[in-house]
């Protein structure tokens, strides 16, 4: 069965990324565009186009050409935006990298993608140096004997005019998040990334009169395209964070009456249960929204107890550009845990990993994609890439969901991450919505482990809110809402979960303890 999104009401555009993010942005004039969070620094809609202008004039003085790859390996600031909308208007592809990559990490990044440049930061300059190789080295900040951000900067009035084959021609090279396996170069076209803009632009809901708190990572694909892409388009101000810290994120929302947050389980977790919340004033805040990996309905509705405001999810992945499911922004449909209909455009599949059969609504299956979003492939990887894409354009997420008789999706867990118990099926994250759900539980996961009878069995890592957090008595208390195949069998008291910069819970770090 082929569950469909409504159609486009408009045709996907035939532009380069730059030209339809920017095509206001001259109109725009000074309203502020981006705001470094920190020091307040502001770039204005109209600064921004000339500056993107500019560095892709620098660029092409430096002999950068169409096709030619740069990265950007630095923390969010305004310039980021610059930076890869120049790379872009230059005819280049960006490839993003987490600033705090190992060198051995961002070497190999630098090498599979081809990069001739690299932009960074003075916190990770070290690592870049070390990591750089044949790649020219610029800095944002003090070089400190490096080159300068300022100079690849050129004249806004020679920017190069470069042709553009928006289905070909490809824009960004982001890397999947590695939770499991290697990590793979995602080749997403210009045409990926407007259409998956064009596609959630009405969900989102974003407008000219929002603030926006930046505070997911740019380098990811959710900060990339999500945040800072779809706010530009709708010409919202972005107000930057270099790393999330909760007592300046909300310090940050209060100084800039945020309206809009995007976030992921992690940080919707600290606002649900963190005592540094209570007293402060996010008044202003109209909604949240929370993807890259699941939030549990219990979670959602604790957040918008305490805050105030609507609370909605929606799902993608780097593959998809990322979104493919969103509940529309302000949403009153009350289905809290769901990530929604797919989105216009957009058609999903759920299928049984083992029979390769649809699968009925209500029934679980791994989730398969279908759309204009979805990538051209891994990078330089097509052993990959047939496993992921197969040949009628479906994109196999290997992420488990389930449809309601309302075509609307929950994502229950990973196919790799089902724990096998005696011949049944165990979803880590249904457990650890219930742990969460537990008013001494701060955090937690779930795993299986070995066991010589049953095949797995679950075991549960928790973060106590106290020290007098009693482990058999939470024990019993997810036993009295699950299966008997379904129960906790150990549980361990940890410090912290271990997760990736977008949320997801990092299991096989967990499994080699």
């Amino acid at each position: 069965m082929i569950h469909s999104g409504p159609r486009l009401e408009v045709e996907i555009p035939e532009l380069d990324l730059p030209s339809f993010v920017l095509q206001r942005a001259g109109a725009r004039g000074d309203k502020p565009a981006l705001i470094d969070g920190p020091s307040g620094r502001s770039l204005s809609y109209a600064e921004l186009a000339r500056s993107v202008r500019g560095f892709a004039a620098g660029l092409a003085a430096r002999g950068f050409a169409k096709g030619d790859t740069f990265a950007i390996s630095m923390p969010n600031a305004p310039e980021y935006a610059v930076a890869f909308h120049g790379i872009l208007a230059a005819g280049g592809r960006c490839t993003t990298a987490n600033p705090l990559s190992t060198a051995g990490e961002l070497r190999r990044q630098l090498v599979n993608s081809g990069a001739r440049m690299l932009l960074t930061a003075p916190p990770s300059l070290d690592v870049a140096r070390e990591a750089a190789g044949r790649a020219e080295l610029f800095v944002l900040g003090d070089a400190d004997g490096e080159a300068p951000y300022a100079e690849l900067l050129g004249d806004p009035e020679a920017a190069p005019q470069v042709s553009i084959e928006p289905r070909v021609d490809i824009a960004a090279v982001p890397y999947s998040s590695g939770t499991t396996g290697a990590m793979k170069g995602v080749m997403l076209t210009h045409r990926n990334l407007v259409a998956n803009l064009v596609q959630a632009e009405a969900m989102h809901g974003f407008s000219s009169e929002d603030v926006i708190i930046a505070v997911l990572p740019f380098f990811h694909i959710y900060g990339l395209s999500v945040i800072m892409n779809q706010g530009l388009l709708a010409g919202a101000t972005l107000v930057t964070m270099p790393r999330f810290e909760l007592a300046a994120f909300l310090d940050l929302i209060e100084r800039y009456r945020v309206t809009r947050a995007l976030v992921v389980p992690p940080i919707a977790l600290a606002l649900a249960k963190h005592p540094a919340v209570t007293g402060r004033d996010l008044s202003s805040l109209r909604h949240i929204g929370c993807g890259a990996a699941p939030l549990g309905a219990g979670t959602a509705r604790e957040v918008e107890a305490r805050i105030g405001c609507s609370v909605t999810q929606g799902y993608g992945m780097t593959e998809a550009s990322p979104v493919t499911h969103l509940v529309r922004a302000f949403s009153t449909a009350g289905k809290p845990g769901s990530v929604g209909p797919p989105l216009p455009g957009t058609e999903c599949r759920l299928v049984d990993p083992e029979t390769g059969i649809d699968v009925d609504s209500g029934e679980r299956g791994e989730l398969w994609i279908r759309g204009p979003q979805v990538m051209l492939g891994y990078l330089g990887n097509p052993e990959a890439t047939a496993a992921m894409l197969d040949d009628d354009g479906w994109l196999h997420t290997g992420d488990v969901a389930v449809a309601d008789e309302d075509g609307w999706f929950t994502i229950v867990d990973r196919v790799k991450e089902l724990i096998k118990y005696k011949g049944f099926q165990v979803a880590p994250a249904e457990l650890e919505a219930l742990l969460i759900a537990h008013p001494e539980v701060a955090d937690c996961a779930v795993i299986g482990i070995p066991d010589e009878e049953a095949g797995e069995l679950p075991k549960a890592f928790v973060v106590p809110v106290t020290d007098s957090l009693d482990p058999d008595a939470l024990v019993r208390y997810v036993a009295e809402q699950v299966a008997p195949h379904k129960r906790i069998r150990a549980i361990e008291i940890v410090d912290a979960i271990p997760k990736s910069p977008s949320g997801k819970i990092l299991r096989r770090l967990l499994r080699d303890s």
